[in-house]
Formats: structure tokens, sequence, C-alpha cells
């Protein structure tokens, strides 16, 4: 969720504000369109390649430390043995039920356990770039879209206030969500994500403003 709600707000933040700048610089219809889907698609594909390669030398690194991991298991079980119960024990575990639960668990998947207990790696926090990577293009594309389409439907005339008002919207809603998947309170992170995106919609406008005066 957070990961979707900040690719959204990317992708609202970053295409409202090139339309807006845009528009500003008095260009026509067409040209504030191609600018905007242009935007969505180069946005999302550095998104996505960006978050690819993040997650992939996370997924290197995840791969060295479970080899390490599997060949210690090998060359040394007792250490890893005794490693593992230490481990329990500081959660909590007397010393008798730790060393059982590290024999019942080794017996079963020693390198499972010890990927899980030792270096913090699970099925569900395991590295994959390529799903981490289309979820970033998409969540881009969700937010890139509902500026985009102010375009198709608002008059040329209305296009700056109608594009900053509603992005704004848009982004407090993103902000008010992503509060409330991490339980925290809705206001300051909303008043936070509308300031920054005011702040870079009204920097894009004066500057298409500037540049469509020189032009």
């Amino acid at each position: 969720m957070r990961a979707a709600v900040l690719g959204a707000n990317d992708g609202i933040v970053s295409t409202a504000s090139l339309i807006i700048g845009v528009a500003a610089a008095e260009a026509a219809q067409g040209e504030i369109l191609i600018a905007g889907v242009a935007a969505l698609v180069a946005g999302a594909m550095s998104m996505a390649a960006g978050e690819y390669v993040s997650v992939s030398s996370q997924s290197d690194a995840e791969q060295v430390e479970l080899a390490k991991e599997r060949q210690e298991l090998i060359d040394m079980p007792e250490a890893e043995h005794a490693e593992l119960a230490g481990i329990y024990e500081e959660r909590g575990l007397n010393p008798e039920t730790a060393r059982e639960v590290a024999s019942q668990l080794m017996a079963k998947d020693p390198l499972r356990a010890h990927a899980r207990d030792e270096l913090g790696i699970t099925d569900l926090s395991v590295a994959r770039p390529i799903q981490a990577a289309i979820s970033s293009a998409l969540s881009f594309s969700v937010g890139a879209a509902l500026p985009l389409a102010l375009v198709w439907l608002v008059p040329l005339h209305a296009l700056v206030p109608a594009e900053a008002v509603a992005s704004l919207i848009f982004l407090a809603l993103l902000g008010a969500i992503g509060a409330r998947a991490g339980g925290a309170s809705t206001w300051k992170p909303m008043l936070r994500v509308t300031f920054w995106g005011a702040l870079a919609m009204a920097i894009t406008a004066g500057i298409g403003h500037m540049v469509g005066g020189v032009v």
C-alpha cells in the first residue's frame, strides 16, 4: 500500500506540474496532451527501471547472504544450531526450550529457519524485482492518468486552475489513504503532500509563464 500510494503521488505531482507548466506557456491543447502522455510514459518507465535496479540489488544481497548461510550450515552445523538457539533465548525462551525449538526447525528446513530468524528474509519480504517494477509503473500510471484526463475534460482557458485544484484534492486523498494504512493521523500527511504538490505546481507554472512570455 505504501509503495502504491507513493507511486501514484509521484504520478500526480510530476504529470500535473508538467501539464500546468506547459499550459502556462500558452501551448495548444494538443501540445499539452502530448506533453502529458510523454510524462506518463517516461515517468512510469523511470519508476519501473529505478525500482527494478534497486530491488535487484537487494535480491543480489539476499542471495549472497543465503549462499553464505547455506555453506555455514554444511561446514559448522553445531555452531549454527547454537546461534539459532541464542536468537530464541534473546526473544525470551529459556535455554532448554530455545535449543529444542532450534533443533526441530533445523531438522525440517535449516536454511529457511536461519533465513527467517537470523537474516530476516521471509517468503513475504523476499525481494521480487519484476513485481516491484510492474507495481511501481502501474501505480505511477494511475496517478498520472488523473491530471492527464483533465486535459480532455476541461476547456483550455480553465485548465491551469482546474488542474491545480483537482490534483491537490487527489494528493490530499492519497495522503489520507497512506496515513490510514499506516495507522497514523491523517491531517499531517495530507498537509505535507498538498504543500509540496502545490509548491511544485507553482514553480512549474511560473517557469512556463516566463518561457511562454519570452517565446
